[in-house]
């Protein structure tokens, strides 16, 4: 049994079999191939397990993000069959005598370059295809498949650290608990363990190579401690404790349909953040009023290429028609700094929180801007539609927006294509936008704090960095004093003010935003209930 403390992101109890998910590439090295039929037949039986692969995710990608995405797949099968790629692995390996692996990666940049310096533009785009195909029959060859999600049985994830684009692609109803080396609690990661109502530890001082996938984990969150191979006792225990976690989360049920109001009567809009389509379970299960934050930049992560407006069109149309006249505010793409996309080309930065991200992508590449606006407001009539840009800093950059979204309109206008206007607003996460939220409000139709970023910016703390996490304070009477002054200027030219940041579950705080009178919390969804029983128990007037 051997026992590891961490920091905990979510407080919960869960216990089951781990899977150890390792980021580290295998080197390919050139061998010379003694048998070189043998390696022939190697590549075609990794080039078949490749398309058993391709058609599980094809399958999955129909049934929760619809045809035009899971497309993508189609085509990757299709060019692990192309005459031109199979023969130029053959003759790598029977001309040169070289090793399968070797043969696969070579013909594979080979190929990859070939298609990058095409003028067209959809070859050129080929190229990120041929290097991911090329990479999952190498990693078929080296055993190393992608771990298939559906085919698990309920794990605990267990990671040096895991990236948003890992964590999209897993299949949420196989995960007990994730539990990793690096990470920050404002990580995607915590947030996603956050929404699912599971327990999450990070910075767990653990030798991921002493560990094997299906040994016994028990991850408390409470006590911010992971036993593997637990004895006896030490499972009983667990089981205790997860009934008894079970058993208050059926009493939270009976909150599911009753008013989100303070006993004196004042109603807070209780809304959920999610990630993706395939989230909106949780959101239903757990009776959220609406979407808060829905983060389209999801949508661009774990591909090759920018998704297509008729892909985002499907996306927003399906969340929209499945809640129905409940609000749905989606924020428009927020890449740059932890959230890394290959294809976007961006530089390497120093300070990539303080960089070329969110909004300054979309001001400065409007053409990208464009295609989710034109999505956007080609779903708005399939619902209540809001939109919210992030990482705004002045006045300029909203008009600059509006200056856009106006070209759009025109545009729809033209081609007769319906949509609605939507409510449209600002994200308040750095102090600038706090400072001149008086300004800010007379042209915004409300404000949503992002208290993550607030938090970071506001003490020049980096909150990826969890060595830094002993000098975080989100309680500082600083970001109080700003989500103060946000709220007051807001309801001073009418408009609402919400927090669509993690601090919005805070328990600690429930009190204090009730009490500043914003009209709305967006939180994880399986902190909804939660945060209904808190309001439902706070005045909003002292008495």
């Amino acid at each position: 049994m051997q026992k590891f403390s961490g920091k905990t992101v979510y407080n919960n109890i869960a216990m089951g079999p781990i899977l150890v998910m390792k980021n580290e590439d295998e080197p390919v090295v050139r061998l010379h191939a003694e048998d070189p039929q043998a390696e022939l037949s190697r590549v075609e039986a990794a080039c078949e397990q490749a398309k058993e692969q391709l058609q599980v995710l094809y399958d999955r990608a129909m049934e929760t993000v619809g045809e035009e995405s899971a497309a993508l797949f189609e085509v990757h099968q299709m060019l692990i069959d192309d005459d031109d790629f199979q023969e130029a692995i053959q003759s790598a390996i029977t001309d040169d005598e070289v090793n399968a692996e070797y043969a696969v990666q070579t013909t594979g940049e080979s190929f990859a370059q070939m298609f990058a310096e095409m003028e067209d533009e959809y070859f050129k785009a080929r190229s990120a295809d041929i290097k991911d195909i090329a990479g999952r029959i190498v990693r078929n060859l080296q055993g190393r498949a992608d771990v298939d999600f559906g085919s698990i049985e309920p794990s605990v994830i267990v990671a040096d650290d895991l990236t948003p684009s890992e964590t999209v692609r897993m299949d949420k109803d196989k995960v007990l608990a994730f539990v990793t080396v690096h990470g920050s609690t404002n990580s995607h990661t915590a947030i996603l363990a956050r929404m699912m109502n599971i327990p999450a530890l990070i910075g767990v001082p653990m030798d991921l190579d002493a560990l094997q996938t299906g040994m016994t984990a028990i991850v408390d969150g409470f006590a911010g401690e992971v036993t593997f191979e637990p004895d006896e006792d030490a499972k009983a225990y667990a089981q205790k404790r997860i009934a008894e976690e079970k058993e208050k989360a059926a009493l939270l049920q009976q909150l599911k349909g009753q008013p989100t109001v303070t006993p004196d009567g004042r109603e807070i809009h209780l809304y959920a953040n999610i990630g993706n389509v395939g989230d909106l379970n949780y959101v239903l299960d757990n009776d959220a009023e609406g979407i808060g934050l829905f983060r389209s930049e999801f949508l661009y992560l774990g591909r090759n290429d920018f998704p297509t407006e008729d892909e985002q069109f499907e996306a927003y149309k399906t969340v929209l028609e499945t809640m129905g006249e409940k609000k749905v505010i989606i924020r428009t793409l927020d890449i740059g700094a932890d959230k890394k996309v290959d294809y976007f080309n961006l530089d390497e930065e120093e300070n990539p929180a303080l960089g070329y991200r969110a909004i300054r992508i979309c001001l400065t590449q409007p053409e990208i801007f464009k295609t989710q606006l034109r999505a956007l407001l080609r779903a708005s009539v399939y619902g209540t539609l809001a939109i919210m840009y992030p990482m705004i800093i002045s006045v300029d950059e909203v008009k600059q927006i509006y200056a856009i979204v106006d070209e759009v309109k025109a545009e729809l206008d033209a081609e007769g294509i319906a949509y609605k206007d939507p409510e449209q607003g600002i994200m308040i996460e750095t102090p600038a936008a706090a400072i001149i939220s008086d300004d800010l409000a007379q042209v915004v139709d409300f404000f949503s704090i992002g208290t993550n970023d607030l938090t970071q910016y506001t003490l020049a703390i980096d909150r990826q960095n969890n060595k830094l996490d002993a000098f975080s304070n989100p309680h500082h009477p600083a970001i109080l004093r700003l989500i103060q002054m946000v709220t007051e200027n807001a309801h001073k030219y009418g408009k609402w003010a919400g927090i669509c940041g993690e601090l919005g579950a805070d328990p600690e705080l429930t009190e204090t935003f009730v009490r500043m009178g914003l009209d709305e919390l967006s939180v994880s969804p399986s902190m909804i209930l939660k945060v209904r029983d808190n309001i439902r128990r706070t005045p909003y007037k002292a008495d």
